[in-house]
């Protein structure tokens, strides 16, 4: 299961997801720190296919663990080119601009 939180601010959604075993974890390698902030992550619990389908109608996504990323992949806002990974840990980015 992937923690979900939905932000909307005029025209822009931004989805923020978090692989549930992820949440409230910090990992560093080198320079690069990814939080899984529980304020910025906490939402409702969902499925990657639920996932894909909000993916879908958003602006703006931050992807965190490999099941929020997989989705980003199948949802198509996400190339695996574009991924970086952090103490095994992948994440991704992506806005529409």
């Amino acid at each position: 299961m992937i923690y979900v939180k939905v932000y909307r601010r005029g025209a822009e959604v931004l989805v923020a997801a978090c692989d549930e075993g992820l949440l409230g974890r910090k990992f560093r390698e080198g320079d690069l720190v990814l939080w899984a902030k529980e304020s910025f992550y906490r939402g409702d619990l969902v499925t990657k296919g639920e996932l894909v389908t909000l993916l879908k109608g958003c602006t703006i996504a931050n992807l965190l663990g490999e099941e929020a990323v997989e989705a980003g992949i199948e949802a198509g806002v996400v190339d695996e080119e574009n991924v970086i990974v952090v103490q095994g840990i992948p994440h991704a980015q992506f806005a529409l601009l």
